[in-house]
């Protein structure tokens, strides 16, 4: 039953659906996602004036690596490799595709969520799909922003957790062979601290940690290109070929590569899905298009860069027999095997630290997106978050010590329909995020270096006014800090 429902869902309906959902806005908004590409660079570097703000709010920068912390997981290292071992080498290239129309679908439905976010209780923003869902489409769209937080919580609070525990601890085992019972406890503990702290610990960890996993797996993935100069060319060509059916027997056939390479791509980098918007709408900036364009980078570092560097590693290694299947390993395990065939054994433990530092920021980030989940039904039982917290720490234990095929199917079939729901809504949002978008251009063509948004101007969208007070003092270090005009709503 699970398998009927996923081939209905990834190999008709989804495919489908991104590509209305991504090429569209990519059309409708003139190719956003590569318009202010280097754009990006600069609202990072602003958001530091946003930073020290009085009510202690995430900046710009810290949405970005927590939103990274979660997109940059298993599915990096593990689901690549599933993908070229089911697919064959033309996944990686229905990835690339997925990513680069995954960037415009990520700025639409992250700038929905800075635009639709409200102030919570504690001084901090909450928002994602089940805001804009219920603000954004009317009182009558209600019961499909419940229905989306119910998604959201078993497949990222309850799922996924589990899921990131047993692949870190299956890997710990493989290269230092460190029992899973020990991996799962030591995993939860360290889980356990951090989540008890809430969003600003969680972003603070993830500040200091996303940065030098990422930059560490890239650089081995430069050390393995260097050694294999004259073969990337070859390796490029076989992605393209593959991808077309014009390689003999490779993976399942352009079916499965295409359907593969949609499935984990979508797994990997997450747009679409509405996860990220959930971290996108806590930052504290000038305009929603700011974490729409940091968000959309955020997609382009998980597919196009760190995605890559496992496909690459895998592909020029004397691992995976292109002309037919991969050796008895998969998964996780043919990624340490391939790089162990690059750079030695200390390769296969490498990767392992690596998957285990991309699992944990992933566990933080799934724990935060299910707290969110709850907190639309706008609950003030502390007792339920408290429970919450503990039942996370329990699967991540369970996780470590289960056979999980069930549950990966069974997750595999809920995120589905999380981004079903999600996509749907972001159709009948096109225009309030078109309006947005040209609001931030136009200012942008005014000579405005830095954009601020006056929700007062779009109070007939529904947006919460009070969440858009810009503090004076800010408004004046961004102006100082960009050296240009800021214009004062």
């Amino acid at each position: 039953m699970l398998d009927f429902f996923n081939d209905i869902l990834w190999g008709k309906v989804l495919i489908a659906l991104l590509i209305a959902v991504g090429l569209g806005f990519t059309l409708a908004s003139r190719f956003v996602q590569f318009r202010y590409f280097g754009r990006m660079f600069r609202i990072l570097s602003a958001s530091q004036a946003f930073k020290k703000d009085k009510h202690g709010h995430l900046s710009s920068f810290q949405a970005l690596v927590l939103s990274v912390a979660g997109r940059v997981g298993g599915g990096n290292i593990a689901g690549v490799a599933v993908a070229i071992t089911l697919g064959g080498p033309g996944a990686v290239f229905w990835m690339w595709v997925v990513g680069l129309m995954g960037m415009a679908t990520s700025f639409l439905e992250c700038t929905l969520a800075q635009a639709y976010k409200r102030n919570d209780t504690d001084g901090t923003y909450r928002g994602g799909p089940a805001h804009y869902i219920a603000r954004g489409l009317g009182r009558k769209w209600s019961w499909v922003a419940a229905l989306y937080s119910v998604l959201l919580l078993i497949t990222f609070g309850f799922g996924f957790n589990a899921l990131q525990s047993y692949a870190v601890a299956t890997s710990l085992e493989d290269a230092f062979g460190i029992p899973v019972y020990y991996s799962g406890i030591g995993l939860a503990m360290v889980v356990g601290l951090i989540i008890f702290g809430g969003v600003k610990r969680i972003a603070r960890v993830s500040e200091v940690l996303v940065p030098v996993m990422a930059l560490g797996y890239l650089l081995i993935a430069l050390v393995v290109l260097g050694l294999n100069l004259d073969r990337i060319p070859g390796v490029i060509g076989l992605i393209v070929n593959s991808a077309f059916g014009l390689e003999p027997v490779v993976g399942g056939g352009i079916g499965a590569a295409i359907m593969m390479g949609v499935k984990r791509g979508l797994f990997s980098n997450e747009a679409g899905l509405g996860s990220a918007p959930n971290v996108a709408a806590v930052a504290y900036v000038p305009h929603p298009a700011n974490q729409g364009v940091v968000q959309a980078f955020s997609v382009f570092i998980d597919t196009m860069i760190i995605c890559s560097c496992t496909a690459f590693i895998i592909l020029l290694s004397g691992i995976y027999d292109p002309a037919g299947q991969a050796s008895d390993v998969g998964g996780v395990a043919l990624t340490q095997a391939a790089l162990a065939d690059h750079v030695g054994e200390w390769g296969r433990s490498f990767v392992s630290s690596a998957l285990f530092l991309f699992g944990f920021s992933t566990i933080l980030y799934n724990y935060y997106l299910g707290e969110n989940s709850i907190n639309f039904f706008n609950t003030e039982n502390q007792n339920l978050f408290t429970g919450f917290r503990v039942l996370i720490i329990g699967l991540v234990c369970w996780g470590a010590t289960t056979d999980l095929g069930t549950v990966f199917a069974f997750a595999d079939v809920t995120m589905g329909l999380l981004a079903l729901v999600n996509l749907i809504a972001l159709i009948f949002l096109f225009k309030p995020a078109l309006r947005i978008l040209r609001d931030f251009d136009g200012q942008i063509a005014a000579g405005v270096e830095q954009p601020v948004f006056d929700a007062k101007r779009f109070a007939d969208m529904n947006v919460d006014t009070d969440a858009w007070e810009i503090e004076p003092e800010d408004l004046e270090r961004l102006r100082q800090h960009t050296g240009d005009v800021v214009q004062a709503r």
